[in-house]
Parts: structure tokens; sequence; C-alpha cells
């Protein structure tokens, strides 16, 4: 669209205007193109005939809408030109009390000259971490920009700031370092954030001085380097001055001061320490009472002096130097107040006893004669010697003065490289960020050297600022992929040409300096023939002859030359630095060696590239004066610009009288242009300032877009097509990969035709309702009149036709109709009676009976159901219930068969043990050689053997017999159950018979009644009928009794209204008919709905008990299990949803396992059988060998005859009886080993029984048989003890049969051997027997117990045995370490913390949830099992307090003990591990919970049983008893409450961690309420460089689901309700602080749609409290500031009832908070109107009488206090049991 076309009714320009630089009017008719005059209408409602030059065609700049103006950026402007600025800064400063302005990358701030609440480290804290262009413009946004840029980009950042003196300046950089200090707190001591801050007071009080313009103007430049570590943590500082303005030293104009630190010294004069100093107030020395005002207003010398002692110290600088640094300035004190006398006209001469010259000579410790004669001669060298000249007094004067500028321009320069060694860092500096502060550009009536160079510094940073403006410009549009065109800027390199380049001003300067008879005069002519009429940048003035002018970039500047030579020279006489050199002060001293240190100013610590080659023409002789120097450190500064990343601000002063928030807009306007604000602006709007992304422009300008754009899919694409049909030119925009470029001017054009559209709409809706409001009044009236009319026209009828005769025969004929209608009718209305009421007999029957018996079948159905669904539910309990069971007996079943093999293993090794003796004895017998004697007893022992294995064999049958007995009863009792169970099934069909009977009974007398009515009811009507006829005929025949017919007809007129009465109850009734078949409906409907979700519910619980099934029995079980079951038990388990028939399943699969038992058993009987056949064997052997006995008895009688021939020789004998006592010997050594042995054995065998008999007495009856059967083994083994006896007798005896061959007795060796080993078999195989027996038991055992729960099941509770506990632990001293370790930081807590919230965790098709929450209420036994637990009282409930629990008992334990060292070790060793798990999860919000839940339980279990009355008033007895007797642990109790809110706090802290990031979006971001957009045009771009585009989108839901996580987490974790509570609020209150916070720092969301949004996310987050049950939390009133605020946006803010109304209910908001809010308040629409600053006035001024404050952000951080109330554990703790998984067995229960 033409630029020419938006100059339209109603549109407004801006046209010049002398005193406000530019004003605002109205156009009053279109423009034409090619008319020379525009139509307007001043604000004032004047008329004005605007001309416009039709060739030029320049026409005035357009004013924006009022809808964009008062915004953060002026780049979002639409027209962008020098109007829109300084009206957008004006409506910004003045209405909205906002000082600070985007422009672009440039901070406008704009000086109030009053202290505003926007600088504390709450602010600094909310502005931390945010992008640049989310919240309101403000140096920390500046600041954090850079901070983020250099953290993420690894680049040196430099923050720019400049502006005229009174600017603000000074005060912005200091808040810049501040803000960098605070954000980047190391944790290190060496306090380097505190030091760099405390360089500002230093160099502001020697470096500040008050002028005409600002109070606390800096006279010189400073940049200082902020250095940064890897870990972005301030490590050190450095800082380079340049140009301080030494002539102020000597020289103030009319109410300006000198620099603030002699002021300073002068009034602490008074100080003991400075009574050597000599110094007395101000007015009395000239060098700081030429102002003519010593004092500033608020202003007190005395504190600041004493502050800046502090930072002297702060920085490290001792007080030896400090006192040296007074001295000096002191000594510049005395000094300028030496008197100078004129001795004639060329000499002059100072006093020697001048008092003040006495005390400069005695403070810088120098000659006094030197210095005087110094003062007034000076040394002139020629070419053959030096001669000493006297000075004139002006010469005298002038050398005092330049004594004094260098000595404190030295001490200047020493203080700041003291301050430079203080911030020294070790290490390698990673990054750093610069702050530049450096006064603007500046322009007085009289302007001089110093101005010259100041305005030579700006001229190089508007350079540096052009090219990165446009560098940045075009890295926008090549990120766009936009063709980038070339923009015409105004280079200022020409004038920076004309100053430094060769044979510039400067370096003629510079010549001309060096010549000794060097004038202003010369250097002038010089420049005028250099540059006059050559350069268009130099002029020279009409009405001075020693000046010249300068077009600087800003403005046209006249320099008077007076003093540049001097100045620039910057000269003093040897003779006084030969005077000073020789000084005693060492500081003094070594200001003038002549290798002077290098100051700051010229000193830099970072390698850089500068972006374009420096000026390098100077020589070494240039280098000397002030120009050359300040050239350098010019250079050297814009080298390190280059190459940072710069961010600029730009101060600007409102006025020239430090008014507060009065707006110039001729000074404003003025600075503007002379900073570069107007050359961005200029920039921008040459290209595409406004920048919209797609979605922004697809939400703003939907209502521009027609059905067929918005039945596209991709927004991108509509946007494209929409802007083709409303913009035609397509140069007026562009498309960007994410934005969409506007030129200046679109979005307000688009703008006009958005209102046009809704005020189009609106005109239509006003229409049409206006139609319907005039139409329906108009019908209105129609009926009306139409009414009248048909009136009117009936009484004109009746006039015209109306006479006597007419009347008579129509009353006649009336009446005669009247008799006959009537009999007509009353014959008629007989007729249709009747049969009326006869249909209504019928169907009112029918009905009737119809709904009886729908209502019958109703309440019968109802019965049915719900003694159908008790018994559904209770069958459905049972069955989990027994299928819990069933999953625990062969969970049990699995670890009896564990401890079965251990046991066998053990056995096993025991015989191994008995092999390896019997080993060793058949060895022993080897060494035998006569055994004949004992074979024949061996026979004996055989026959007896026989008879024990009889006997055995005998017991075994008996047990047998008896174990088939307890068989056939628990059969027995088994059917009895279910016999019982038929019983009671049987009678429950009995009892439903006789209810059903009863009901049939019931309704066939009520139908016999209804029949009865009926019949009766049938006889009233014949009767009625009967009367009837008669009555008609008395009517025909009897006319004369009309009188008495008339009384009949009355009496049936009352019968018809009862009747009439009937009949509108049975029309009630049958009204009631709908409305009952309705009910059904829905009872039928919900029944269905009943029936799916049941369906649905039994589908879920039968995948859920398939999972528990393979988690519970594992594989092998589970593949034996489905192996044995049937193939149609496997359907109905799998395809069946009932869980009564998994139940049914598992029940078959446990009979599977019984008959596998069986069968096993029956193994066993077959084992016995086969080892009773073997005994037989046996017996048979032993016959066997009793032969083989008889014939070697026959072979030792031989051998005795031998024997006797032998001893008859007596040969052989000596040597027998050494054999012999050999042998007896060995074997009594043989007698002992068996005998220990045997003992042993003996012993082991007890311990076996004695474990056995304790096992069997805990266990009941049962067990009582397996001790019989258990005493009966012990006396079969002590029986084989016997035998093994006798069988030694047996061997003794065949000992002493030693006269034997050597066959024989190795054949008697052999069988004897044998016989031992057979011996040690039949062992072995009893000792199977007895674990067979042993396993027999167990099982036997197992199904006891089953069937005892069945039992339990049915109702039937047997009684159980018990221990009793004393609910106390055991805990060893060398355990300790153990128990903490697994407990708290072992396995322990990673088991209880993750098992039960996975539960809560699962969000997947199998809700595991559901089936433990089953398990927990149908069965506690069943999570016990799972868990490993015991099923013995409410151990499940008490999982995620067990570990304190477990931790209070062992404490009891060592109180019982009375054991003081236990306890102290206990509780030291528990709290240590408490702090240590904590400390390692300090970020890990579920361990926190876990554990400041357990603490609190511990704390309350100490105090519960403390044994003080306080805390027992909730135990039970037993708890009582309980309570510790020997130890106060009350200092104990103090400590873990302590650590309890430290764990509370970190768990807070976690929280609001997770949560910060949630709540800005959440909240105000996102748009909760779909259709109420609260976009602005602002076309406001992502101002930030380092804005990653990705970022997550949170949601009001987000927020409510992260709180819903942190609530059920601590209700799993059993923690206390209140503190629960506690915890609610504080995150409560964090969300509304935060959001409220925000809300006082961004403009553009205080609007009236955003406040609706906001109590929108109230209402969800009230909503979430109410559905926790946490309204007693008090959470609702820490959100009230923020309510409170939504509502003051959204209420009207017009009258003074508004205002009245405001200020009473924004009573938790302070005064400042709701002014700062109707401040920012914004209008988001055309309609909306903007607030008046009257209406603010008016506000505040109500509201100045409340104390409340003046602090804008609340404190995000503030804790609430804690308290953890007493709440006693109703859980006993004799009834805590410990899990197996915790590996606690070390542990012994009491």
């Amino acid at each position: 669209m033409a630029v020419a076309e938006l100059y339209t009714k109603y549109n407004s320009v801006w046209i010049p205007d002398p005193d406000e630089v530019w004003q605002s009017a109205e156009i009053t008719k279109d423009y034409k193109k090619g008319s020379d005059v525009l139509f307007l209408q001043l604000e004032d409602g004047t008329e004005l005939e605007y001309p416009i030059d039709p060739v030029k065609t320049q026409l005035p700049p357009l004013r924006n809408p009022d809808i964009l103006v008062g915004e953060n950026d002026l780049t979002a402007l639409s027209y962008l030109h020098e109007p829109a600025v300084l009206h957008n800064l004006k409506v910004r400063f003045v209405d909205s009390k906002l000082i600070y302005t985007y422009c672009g990358i440039i901070l406008v701030a704009i000086n109030p000259y009053k202290e505003i609440p926007i600088y504390g480290d709450a602010i600094i804290h909310a502005y931390s971490g945010q992008n640049m262009g989310d919240m309101d413009p403000h140096i920390f946004a500046v600041s954090e920009e850079a901070y983020k840029q250099m953290a993420r980009k690894n680049r040196n950042q430099s923050i720019i700031v400049s502006g005229e003196s009174g600017a603000g300046k000074t005060v912005s950089a200091r808040y810049a370092m501040r803000y960098f200090a605070t954000v980047s707190k190391s944790s290190s001591k060496a306090c380097v954030e505190d030091k760099v801050l405390a360089s500002n007071p230093i160099t502001e009080a020697i470096g500040n001085a008050k002028t005409t313009r600002n109070d606390n103007s800096s006279r010189f430049g400073k940049y200082t380097e902020i250095s940064f570590n890897n870990q972005y943590r301030i490590i050190g500082a450095n800082m380079r001055t340049y140009l301080l303005e030494k002539s102020r030293v000597v020289f103030q104009a009319e109410n300006e001061r000198n620099y603030h630190i002699f002021y300073q010294l002068c009034a602490s004069a008074d100080r003991p320490e400075f009574k050597h100093l000599k110094l007395a107030p101000a007015e009395n020395f000239s060098y700081v009472n030429m102002g003519g005002n010593t004092v500033i207003d608020g202003i007190n010398d005395r504190t600041d002096f004493i502050e800046t002692q502090k930072t002297f110290s702060l920085l490290g600088l001792n007080k030896d130097f400090q006192m040296d640094i007074f001295k000096v300035l002191a000594g510049i004190l005395h000094l300028g107040n030496v008197e100078i006398k004129a001795v004639g006209d060329d000499k002059s001469s100072v006093k020697h006893d001048d008092n003040h010259l006495k005390v400069f000579s005695e403070l810088l410790e120098i000659k006094l004669e030197k210095m005087a004669h110094g003062l007034c001669h000076r040394k002139i060298a020629t070419t053959s010697d030096t001669v000493v000249k006297p000075m004139t007094k002006v010469q005298a004067i002038n050398a005092r003065d330049a004594l004094a500028k260098h000595i404190y321009a030295h001490l200047f320069s020493c203080i700041v490289d003291h301050i430079n060694k203080a911030l020294q860092f070790t290490g390698k500096k990673h990054t750093f960020i610069g702050v530049l502060d450096i006064y603007g550009f500046e322009t007085f009536d009289v302007n001089s050297f110093e101005q010259f160079c100041i305005n030579y510094a700006n001229e190089k940073l508007q350079q540096q600022f052009n090219l990165h403006v446009f560098k940045l410009e075009q890295d926008e549009y090549m990120k766009e992929d936009i063709p980038w065109a070339l923009i015409e800027f105004n280079d200022n390199q020409p004038c920076i040409d004309l100053i430094e380049a060769k044979m510039g001003i400067l370096e003629l300067l510079d010549e001309e300096c060096l010549l000794p008879q060097g004038t202003e005069e010369n250097w002038l002519q010089k420049l005028q023939n250099n540059y006059l009429n050559k350069n268009p940048l130099f002029e020279k003035p009409r009405m001075s002859s020693k000046a010249f002018i300068i077009l600087h970039f800003a403005d046209k500047v006249q320099y008077e030359c007076d003093g540049f030579l001097e100045k620039n020279r910057d000269t003093l006489y040897e003779e006084l630095i030969d005077v000073l050199k020789k000084s005693k002060l060492s500081l003094l001293a070594d200001f003038f060696q002549e290798n002077e240190p290098s100051t700051g100013s010229l000193r830099a610590n970072i390698k850089v590239r500068p972006a374009r080659p420096g000026f390098k023409s100077f020589n070494k002789q240039h280098r000397t004066t002030v120009g050359s120097k300040f050239r350098n450190s010019l250079h050297l500064l814009m080298e390190t610009l280059n190459a940072t990343t710069p961010h600029y601000v730009r101060c600007i002063k409102p006025n020239d009288l430090k008014l507060q928030f009065e707006y110039d807009s001729k000074r404003v306007v003025q600075q503007l242009r002379a900073c570069g604000v107007l050359e961005t602006i200029r920039i921008s709007a040459q290209s595409y300032p406004s920048r919209w992304t797609y979605f922004e422009f697809f939400s703003r300008y939907r209502i521009l877009m027609s059905q067929q754009d918005l039945a596209l899919d991709d927004k991108k694409q509509i946007c494209k097509e929409v802007l083709k049909h409303l913009i035609q030119d397509p140069n007026q925009y562009q498309f960007g990969k994410t934005k969409i470029f506007f030129r200046a001017g679109q979005v307000a054009y688009l703008e006009k035709l958005r209102a046009d559209k809704l005020r189009a709409a609106s005109v239509t809706i006003q229409k049409n309702l206006r139609c319907w409001i005039q139409r329906k009044k108009f019908l209105k009236m129609k009926r009306a009149a139409i009414i009248i009319q048909q009136y009117v026209r009936g009484e004109r009828a009746i006039r015209h036709v109306l006479n006597a005769a007419t009347l008579k025969q129509s009353w006649g004929a009336v009446i005669i109709q009247k008799h006959w209608r009537r009999f007509l009718l009353s014959r008629r209305y007989q007729l249709i009676l009747m049969a009326t009421i006869r249909i209504q007999s019928f169907t009112r029957g029918w009905l009737a009976r119809r709904t009886y018996e729908k209502m019958l079948q109703d309440q019968k159905a109802l019965v049915i159901q719900k003694h159908v669904r008790a018994w559904l539910v209770r069958r459905r309990y049972q069955s989990i219930r027994r299928f819990v069971l069933n999953i625990q007996l062969s969970f049990r079943v699995k670890q009896l068969h564990k401890k079965l093999d251990e046991q066998s293993k053990e056995n096993k090794g025991l015989l191994e043990r008995l092999t390896h003796m019997s080993t060793v004895h058949s060895a022993d017998l080897n060494k035998y050689q006569k055994l004949e004697e004992e074979l024949q007893k061996t026979v004996t022992q055989k026959q007896f053997i026989e008879e024990q294995v009889k006997k055995s064999k005998g017991q075994t049958e008996q047990t047998l017999s008896e174990f088939r007995k307890q068989t056939l009863s628990l059969q027995a009792q088994n059917q009895k159950l279910e016999k019982q169970h038929q019983e009671q099934t049987q009678e429950m069909k009995e009892k439903i018979t006789e209810i059903t009977r009863q009901h049939l009974s019931e309704l066939e007398r009520e139908e016999q009644q209804r029949r009865t009515l009926e019949n009766n009811f049938e006889t009233q009507k014949e009767s009625y009928e009967q009367q009837i006829k008669a009555l008609i005929d008395q009517v025909k025949h009897l006319q004369e009794e009309r009188i008495q017919l008339q009384e009949q007809v009355q009496e049936e007129y009352l019968i018809n209204d009862g009747l009439r009465k009937e009949l509108a109850q049975l029309a009630d009734e049958a009204l009631v008919i709908p409305k009952l078949k309705g009910d059904i409906a829905t009872l039928e409907m919900k029944s269905q709905d009943l029936e799916m979700c049941l369906q649905k519910q039994r589908k879920e619980m039968r995948e859920k008990v398939e999972e528990i099934t393979k988690q519970l029995l594992g594989g092998l079980e589970g593949e034996e299990l489905r192996k044995r079951l049937s193939p149609e038990d496997m359907e109905q388990l799998n395809e069946d949803g009932e869980l009564w028939l998994a139940y049914e399943g598992l029940k078959r699969a446990t009979r599977v396992m019984e008959i596998h038992i069986q069968s096993q058993k029956e193994n066993y009987e077959k084992e016995i059988e086969e080892l009773s056949f073997r005994i037989d064997q046996l017996c048979e052997e032993t016959t066997h060998l009793q032969q083989k006995v008889q014939a070697e008895n026959d072979t030792n009688e031989t051998i005795r005859q031998e024997l006797t021939r032998l001893a008859k020789e007596n040969l052989v004998i000596p040597d027998f009886k050494l054999q012999i006592l050999e042998l007896q010997k060995q074997k009594q050594d043989i007698e002992n080993h068996l005998q220990g042995q045997v003992v042993e054995m003996k012993e082991k065998m007890e311990e076996v029984t004695d474990q056995l008999h304790g096992n069997l007495k805990e266990e009941g009856f049962q067990r009582r048989l397996l001790e019989i059967q258990k005493a009966n083994c012990a006396k079969e083994n002590v029986e084989l003890l016997a035998k093994v006896r006798k069988l030694e007798n047996e061997n003794r005896q065949l000992l002493n049969w030693t006269q034997t061959d050597s066959a024989a007795s190795n054949r008697m060796k052999q069988e004897a051997s044998q016989l031992t080993l057979e011996n040690w078999d039949l062992e072995e195989r009893l000792d199977q027997k007895e674990k067979q027996i042993r396993k027999l038991q167990n099982q036997i055992k197992s199904l006891t117990k089953n069937m005892d729960r069945g039992h339990r099941a049915n109702g039937k509770v047997s009684p159980i045995v018990k221990k009793e506990f004393l609910g106390m632990l055991e805990c060893k001293a060398e355990d300790e370490e153990k128990l903490i370790k697994n407990l708290i930081l072992g396995e322990v807590v990673s088991f209880v913390f993750w098992f039960l919230p996975l539960c809560e965790r699962q969000t997947n098709s199998i809700n595991i949830r559901l089936v433990f929450r089953s398990l927990l209420c149908t069965n506690v036994y069943g999570l016990a099992s799972l868990l490993d637990l015991k099923p013995r009282g409410v151990v499940v409930n008490m999982i995620p307090v067990l570990p304190a629990s477990i931790l209070f008992m062992c404490i009891r334990y060592a109180d019982d003990s009375n054991d003081a060292e236990m306890l102290k070790s206990l509780m030291n060793s528990l709290l240590d591990g408490i702090k240590k798990v904590t400390k390692n999860h300090d970020e890990d919000f579920e361990m926190l919970s876990f554990w400041l839940s357990n603490s609190v339980h511990f704390l309350n279990c100490l105090k519960q049983y403390s044994g003080e009355e306080e805390f027992m008033k909730h135990n039970t007895p037993q708890q009582n008893n309980q309570c510790l007797k020997n130890f106060d642990l009350s200092e104990y109790r103090q400590i873990l409450s302590d650590l309890a809110i430290h764990i509370y706090q970190q768990l807070i802290q976690v929280m609001e961690d997770d949560l910060q990031p949630m709540i800005v979006s959440g909240m105000l971001e996102h748009e909760s309420l779909q259709g109420i957009s609260s976009m602005k045009p602002t076309g406001l771009r992502k101002r930030s460089s380092s804005y990653r585009e990705e970022v997550d989108k949170y949601t009001i839901s987000s927020i409510l689901q992260q709180l819903s996580y942190y609530f059920t987490t601590m209700c799993q974790h059993d923690m206390d309700t209140d503190l629960i509570k506690q915890a609610v609020k504080q995150l409560f209150f964090l969300i509304g602080t935060i959001t409220l916070n925000n809300l006082f720092l961004r403009k553009d969301m205080c609007s009236c749609r955003k406040g609706m949004q906001i109590r929108c996310n109230i209402s969800y987050l009230e909503e979430w409290l109410k559905e926790k049950n946490m309204q007693s939390s008090n959470a609702k009133e820490t959100l009230e500031p923020l309510s409170q605020a939504a509502w003051l946006l959204q209420v009207n803010k017009i009258t003074d009832d508004d205002v009245k109304e405001i200020c009473e209910k924004c009573s938790a908001l302070s005064a400042v908070q709701i002014v700062k809010i109707l401040n920012s308040y914004t209008p988001i629409d055309d309609f909306e109107k903007r607030l008046a600053p009257s209406f603010v006035r008016k506000v505040q001024s109500q509201l100045n009488s409340r104390g409340d404050g003046s602090t804008l952000i609340i404190d995000a951080k503030y804790r609430f206090q804690v308290t953890f109330p007493f709440s006693p554990s109703p859980q006993a703790l004799e009834t805590v049991q410990i899990p197996s998984s915790f590996k606690l067995n070390f542990l012994t229960q009491i």
C-alpha cells in the first residue's frame, strides 16, 4: 500500500512545534495525491491547514495507533521516526513511570532524579536466567544478556554506558557491576565480588565532582574488566581510566565543586588522627571554594569519608598508605592557599614563613626553601648552559596550579594501580565482561580541549556502534534467508580522519606544542589553511577569530582555542620536579621518577585483534602530549571493544533542573540525536523494522482470514496467502524462515484493517440487535392497534343495527337456542361421559395393574440384586484371599524344599564323616589276627538286629497307618466342609424360594383386594346409571318437579366433582408412570455400565493375577503347574475373566501338588519295603555266616590242640605274650577312640532332637506327634549304639583267640569288616528314613496350615499360639556399622523407596497399582508375602516409616540394657547416617521425602515413649509399659528436630527448583482460556541473541501434575498431613510470588484479558487444593495478592468510586505494587481505554496513608516457619516384623 493512501480521515500525524518539538494533529479530510494542503485538527480543537509541497510531497510523519504507544521496544513501533520515539519515551517515563526502554540493541535509561525500588536483590534474581525480551527493559536485563552470552558462547562481552553529565552513567555502571557480583557469587573466601564493588566508592570519591548538571558527575572515563573463571565466577578485575579532568583541581565554575575526596577530608578534620594535617573547613581553602557552595543537599561528606576508608581497607590498602594519600591531598589544599606576591613586573616571591607553605612542606616532607624558590623560578636550558629565570606572579600561580594538577593526577593513577593490584588474581582468566563508563557527547557555550577529546572519543564509539548495528541487521537477514539490500547510514569516518589522520587536528596540535614559541593563533591558522573550504566538516565561526567549528555526527560544535596548547603540553617546570623527587615521602617521590609506572589507563590484559587497522602515524615525541596519550588509550579501548560483543546503554537527562519525572522534549531529543538512538531508528526504518513470527501473525490477524484460507493446515502458508490479499505491494514485506518482516507502517495498516473489520462486525451486531428491538416494539404496537380497531369497529356495528324489535327477536331466538343447545349438549355429554368413564375404568385398571406389576418386579429384582451382589462381593473377596493364600503356600513350600535340601547336604557331610570313621575302624580291625570267638557272638547279634529291624518295621507301619488315618480324617473334614457349604447354599436357596413365595402370596392378596374394589366400583357405577335413567324419565314426564331435579343435578355435580378429583389423581399417577419408566431406563443403563465396568475390571484383574502368579511362582514351578493342569483348566484360567475361576485353577494346581506329594509318599513306602526286604536278605546272610562260624570253630579246636602242643614246647610263648600285649594296647586305643566318637554322635543327636523338640512345641498338636517319632528315632539310635558296643565286646573276645592260622585270621578280618560296613549301611538307611519322615511331617504341617487358613476363610478360626515380643531389637556393638549401612545407606532404602512408588508409577495397560491396593484392602498377608514379611499385624502400612521403627526398637534395647555407651554410639551413628544419605541425595526429592518422613516418625517415637505425661495421653497400656526407663533423650530430640528442619528445607528447595521454571510459563504466558487471546500487536522480536528457539512450554496442567506428583510421593512415604500442608503452603507461596513479581516486571502482561487468565489459573489451583483436601493448609491465602492483582487488572478504573473500591479491596498489595500495576496497565485492543494518569494519581494519594513500605518485589525465598506436630503412632512395636530383604538377620527380636 502506498504511504499517501494512509493519510485518511481519523488518522493522526506529527507536525513540528517550537515548544514541544512535535505536536499531534488529527486528519479531518482524506489526503489526495497532488494536493498542497493537509486538513488537520490539533488536540485543543484548533483547525489547521498544513501546507505541503506538491513537488517533494513531504508529508508529516504519521502517528502510531494508541495501541502501540508505550511499548518496551521502540523498534516495535509501526512508524519509526523521531516524533514516535520521543512520544513513546514520554508516555513510558511520565505516565507509566518507566525509566528504561529498548531501542533495538540499545537500552535507553532516563534519569528519574528519584530513588525507585527496582534495584533490590529480589529484582536481580527475577531477571537472572531470563531472556532479554521476556521482561520489562532494565539494566539488569542487559547485564543478564551479557553474562548469558559469555557463558554460552565463551566470548568476551562489553557494556558501553554513555550519556551527558547528570544522565546517570555512573549509577547504571554501578548497578551492572552489582548484578555480575550477585549472580556470579563465588564460594571462595576471597570476597572478590565485594572488592570489585568496593572500587566504585573510591573512584567516585577521587574522580567525581558536583557540576551544574549533576551532583555526582564522573570527570574521567573508566573501563572495568571483570574477569571470570571457567565456572563463570568472578576471580578479579582490572580498571582503565581515561582523560581525568585535572583542571578541576585548581578551578571550579560557579555552583560546582572540586572532587569529593577533598570535602570528605575537610569534613573529618576534627578527628584526632588527622590533627597533624592541620585541616580546616572547606570554605578556608581556595582550591575547593571557588564554586561558592561546598555542600550538596542530602549528602553527608563525613559519613561518605568513613565509607571511603572502609573500602580502602577492604581492598587491602593499609592505614599507612591511606595516611600518605591523605597527606598528599591535604598538601594540595594547603598548596592552593600559598600566597604568591609580585615583586616588580618580572618577579614574584613567596614568604618562607607562609603557614600553608610550611604545612605543605611538612606533609610532603620536602625542603621549604627549595619549594619557595621553585615556585617563583624556572630553569631555561640553552645549548651551552642552564639559566634560572624568575617568573611573574601569573606565571608562578600557573606553575603552582600545574604542580597541584600533576600531583593529583599521579595520585589518582597510583590509587587506580593499587586497586588493580588488589583485584589481581592467580590463575588463568577464562572470559571477561567490560563495563565502560564514559562521557557522552558534550557541547557547551564554551568548549575547550576536554570537550574536544570527549567528542573525539564519542566519534570513535559511534563508528563502532554503527558497524555493530549494521552487522546485526545483516546477520538477522541472513539467518531468515531474506535478500540483503544495502542500507545507507551516516559514516563518520571523515570526521575521525579530520581529527586523527596524518596532518590532522591532533598532529598539528602536537607539532605546535613542540615549538618553543608555539601559540594557539598559529595552530588555528594552520588548521584554516589545511581544512577551511577543503573539508566540509571544518568551518570558521563568523563572530570569533580564536575558534573553529567541527561538524560531528551529533551536532555542530564550536571549540575555543584558548588553552589547547597548555592543556595538551601539560608541562611542569623541572625545578619543581627535582624538589618533589627528593621528597622523603616515598609515595610522592615515586610519582616523579623517570620511569613512570604504567597506569591502569594504558594497560591491557587481553590479546585482541582490532576490527580495522588503528592509526600509527605519530612519532615518539608526540607520545608525551595529552592528546597522543589519549589517542593511544582510545585505540587500545577500541581494539578491546571490537574483540568483544558490545551492549549499549544510553543514559538520557530529562531536564536540566533535576526535577523528578519531568520531561523536557527539547533536551531529550537533543540527546537522542547525539547518542545514536535516532540513527538506530533510521537504520531500522530503512529495512523491515516490524517482525512477527508466523504463529503471532496468525493469532492476531485471524479475523482478517476467510474460511477458505483457514481450510489449509499449514499456518505458514495461510499467512502467506492472506498477506498477498491484504498488502498488494510485495515489496512491503518479506517471508523468512520463522518470521514475517514488514516495512514501516504496514503493521499500522494491518491494525487499521483489523479495527475496521471489528468495527464493521460491531456495527452489524448493533444493527441486528437494534432491528430486533425495534421490530419487537413495532409488533407489540401493531397488536395493540388491531385490538383497539376490533373493539371500535364492533361498537360501531352494534350502534348501526341496534333497535327494540330486533333486540326482542334476537333475545327470544337466543333463549330458544340456549335451551335447545343445552338439551343437545347435555344428552351428548351424558353419552360421552358414560363411554369415557367405562374406557377410563378399564384403562386405569390396566395401567395400574401394569404399573404395580412393574414396581413389584423392580422391588423383587432389587432384593435379588442386593443379595446376589453381596454374595458376589463375598465370593470375590474370599476367592482373592484364597488366591493370595495359595500363592503364599506355594512360596513357603518352595522355601521348605530349599531348607530340606540344605539339611540333606548336612546329613551327607555327617555320613561322609561316619564312613571315614568306619574305614579307620576297619583298618584297625585288619591288625587283629584271631576273631573266632567274636564270630559266634556276631551270630547272636545278627539275630538281635533282625528282631530290632522287625520292630522298627512295625513301628514305621504304625506311623504310616497313623498318617493314612490323618489323611482320611482330613479328607473327611474336607467332605464335611463341602457338605456344610452345600447345606448353606441349599439354605440360601430355600430362603430365596420362601421369600418369593411370600411375595407371590402378597401379590395374590393385593390382586384379590383389587378385584373386590373393581366389583364395588362396577356396582356403584350401575346404580349411578339407573339413577340417571330415572332422572331422565322424570325430566320427560315430570317437568313440574324441576326444583327437585335441580337438587338432584347438584348432587350429581358433587359426585362428578369427586370423580373429577379421582380423575385428577389418576392423571397425576399417569404422569408419574413416564418418570418411573425413565428411572427404570436409567437404572438399566447404569446396570449395563456396571456390568461393562465389572467385565473390564475382571479382565484387568485376570491379567494382573497372571502377572503376579508369574512373578511369585517363578519359572520352574509355573511350568510344573502348567504341565499338571488340564487343558480345560488352562482355558478357564486364560479365557474366562472371572477371578474365582483363576482361584479354582490355583486350587486344582494345589490338588495336583497334593497328588504329587502323595505319590512321593508312596515312593517312600516302596523304599521302606525295599529296606525291609534288604533286612531279610541280611538275616539270610547271617545264618550263612553262622554256618561258617561253626566250621571255623572246628578249625579252632585243631588250633587249640596245636597250641597245647606248642605250650609244652615253651618256645613260642614269650613271643605270643608280647603279641597279646600289643594287641591289647591297640584294642584299648580303639575302644577309647570309638567311645569318643560315640559320645560325639550322641551329643549331635541330642542337639538335633532338642532343636526338633523346640520346633514341635511351637507348632502344636501335629508337632507333638513329630516329637514322639523323633523320640523313637532317638531310641533306635541308642539301640544301635548298644549294638555297636556289643560288637566291640565280641571283638574283645575275638582278640583272645590269637592262636589261629593266618588264612583263618584273614578270612575273619574280611568278614568282620564286611559286617561293620553293613552296620554302617543300615545306619545310613535309617538316617534316610528319618529324612523322609521329616519331609512328610513338613508337608503335613504345610497342609494343616492350609486347612487352618481354609477354616479361617470359612469363618472358623483355630487358636494360634503366638510368641510374646517386647518390641525391642538387640543390636551388638560390632553390628552397629552394619545396621546403619544396611538400613540407612544400603539396600533397605532402595527396596522400600522404589518398591512402593513403583505401584503408583505404572501407567501401562496392566495397572499394577490397583492390584496392590486390592491386596492391601483384602488381605494383608498377600503383600506381606511379596515383601517376604510374616503376616503379623499391619506391617504393610508401616513400610514407609519401617526404618524409623527398627531404629527406635534398637534404641529401646540399649535403654533397657542400661548401656549408655551403646545408646550414645547408636544415636550418633544413625544421625550421621541420615545426614550422609541426605547430603549425598540433596537433589533427590523422593529420597529427601522418604527420610524426612522417617526422621519425623523417629522423633515422634522418641516423644511418645519418653515417659513424659504430655506425650503419653494417647498411648495404650502396652505402649506405656514400653517407655524408655533409664535415659533422657531430650537433647537428641532437639538435634533430631534440627536435622528434620534441615531436611525439610532441602526438600522445599528441591521442589522449588523443579517447579520454578514452570510458573511463569504456566501461570502467565499460557492461555488457559481459549479464544481470549492476550497477545498484543507489538511485533516484539526475541531480542536475546542467546535465545534458544526450542524451550519447554509449560501449562497450568504441568504445574498441577508436578504438585500432584509431590503430594502423592509424600503421602506414599506416610508423611504427616500437617507437614504436607506446610509444604503445599510454601509451594503455593512460591507460585503466587513468582507470578506476581513477573507481573510487576512485565508491562505486556498487565491487561484485562491477562487478569482473566490469571483468575482462571488460580481457580485451577484452588480446585486442586479441594481435590487433595488441603483447604486447611492456608495455601489459598498465599495466592491472595496475586488474586487481587488479577482483579485489579479487570476492574473498572475510571471514576472516584473505582478509586475507593481499589483502595479497599487490594489490602494484600502495597501502595507501590498497586501503583506499579496501574502504571503498567496496557490495553490489548483499540476498544480498551488507556488508563488516565490522573486516575493513578488519585489512587496514589488515597494510598499515601498506608505504611506498608516501598518494596515492589516480594521475596520468593521467604520460608514459613516449619513445625513438627506430635502424632503418636498406634502401631504396637511388638507387631513390627523385619523383611528378610532388609538383610538385618543379625538383629535379634526380644
